[in-house]
């Protein structure tokens, strides 16, 4: 069992989902973002400057590719981004409502990342937000997102959830309360499909990913494990007037796995809507 100490949560799967080798991590993150031009074609795709983005969160042998796809052209904002919220579902221990941790930092092979105290203070007391160690302890969905948030940006504090049983509306709310401005970043990591054959994984994911373009908070847990952050953004996307934008959609078959049974991903970014008229 991994503990936090000193305030400090370490990494827990490093040399596992990804390289526990800070020099093997930083080459394999540099390839995966090199091998993601940021085209004219992909910034006309985003249009605009991307609020949110939804990452996949597997190894990164199988999802990398697809993340990489969402971070690259964020490296253009790093000098603004200076806090990251991000959200990810729960996949080993059961908790009801939002959880932070009790830490203060969290640990990488790449360095640490401060916890932004006053913004984790700000929703410590609405009442779907808890804190669990043990939510976070063995999880994830958040921490292989740090890595890729290391490498494009330049220093950020985290606040870091982890998403239980909650409704779409009460990630909806933490969401608003955190929303800041251009500092902000809101980071939801979520698989898709998991363990269909290929031909059925593309055609759900396909329906998914329409599903989340359109802004429409109905997703379930067979079309996205993290489901739950997922539509609390997308109602919150839409109070926003944000749009969300296709990056990138394949799954483990198309990266490093047999067809049989694959897991699907997706990477989304969410840009404010373009009033010019031209």
């Amino acid at each position: 069992m991994t503990h936090s100490t000193a305030g400090i949560r370490p990494a827990a799967v490093a040399g596992t989902f990804y390289p526990g080798s800070a020099s093997v991590l930083a080459r394999d993150l540099r390839r995966l973002l090199g091998d993601t031009p940021v085209t004219q074609e992909t910034r006309e795709r985003l249009d605009g400057r991307p609020k949110a983005i939804i990452a996949p969160h597997a190894g990164y042998v199988y999802s990398g590719p697809i993340a990489a796809s969402v971070y690259a052209p964020l490296h253009a904002l790093r000098a603004s981004i200076r806090r990251v919220v991000l959200l990810g579902p729960t996949h080993r221990v059961a908790v009801a409502g939002l959880a932070l941790p009790s830490a203060t930092a969290f640990a990488t092979p790449l360095g640490d990342v401060a916890l932004d105290m006053a913004a984790i203070a700000s929703v410590a007391h609405l009442p779907q937000v808890v804190v669990s160690d043990a939510a976070h302890a063995m999880e994830h969905s958040l921490e292989v997102q740090l890595p890729f948030l290391q490498t494009v940006l330049e220093r950020f504090t985290l606040v870091p959830l982890a998403v239980g049983r909650a409704s779409a509306a009460e990630v909806a709310e933490v969401l608003e309360t955190l929303w800041g401005g251009d500092e902000t970043l809101l980071v939801i990591s979520s698989d898709l499909s998991h363990y269909l054959p290929y031909a059925v994984a593309r055609k759900t994911d396909n329906e998914t990913a329409r599903h989340i373009v359109a802004l429409d908070a109905q997703l379930d847990h067979q079309q996205a494990c993290g489901a739950t952050p997922v539509n609390g953004l997308l109602l919150a996307a839409r109070r926003h007037g944000l749009q969300a934008r296709l990056l990138d959609l394949r799954n483990s078959g198309d990266t490093a796995g047999d067809r049989s049974r694959v897991v699907g991903y997706g990477a989304f970014a969410f840009t404010p809507v373009n009033t010019d008229a031209h």
